[in-house]
C-alpha cells in the first residue's frame, strides 16, 4: 500500500514539471514579436506574427500575407520569395 501511495506522489510531482515546463516553452515561443507588410500581385498587406527568434517571427507574417495577397500555389511560393516592403518590431 505504501509504494502505491509513492507512486501516486511521484506521478503527480511528474505531472506536474510537465506541465510547468509545457508553460515555460509556450511563453519563450512568442517573446519576438513583428509586424511585416508585403507588396504582391497589385496589393498589399500587413500582418503581426511571433517567434522564438527574428526569422521565425518575420516568415511566419510573410506566409499570412502571402497566402491573403496570392491566389494559388504557385503565386504563393512566388510572393514567399519577395522581400517584405516593411518589417516592424512590436513590443508587447
Amino acid at each position: 500500500m505504501a509504494k502505491s501511495k509513492h507512486l501516486g506522489w511521484i506521478i503527480a510531482l511528474g505531472a506536474a514539471v510537465f506541465i510547468a515546463i509545457l508553460a515555460y516553452s509556450s511563453f519563450q515561443a512568442t517573446r519576438d514579436r513583428y509586424e511585416v507588410c508585403m507588396t504582391f500581385n497589385g496589393g498589399s498587406h500587413c500582418a503581426s506574427a511571433s517567434g522564438t527568434n527574428y526569422q521565425q517571427a518575420v516568415r511566419t507574417a510573410q506566409q499570412i500575407d502571402c497566402e491573403l495577397l496570392s491566389n494559388g500555389r504557385t503565386q504563393n511560393m512566388v510572393c514567399l520569395s519577395e522581400e517584405p516592403t516593411s518589417v516592424r518590431h512590436v513590443t508587447q
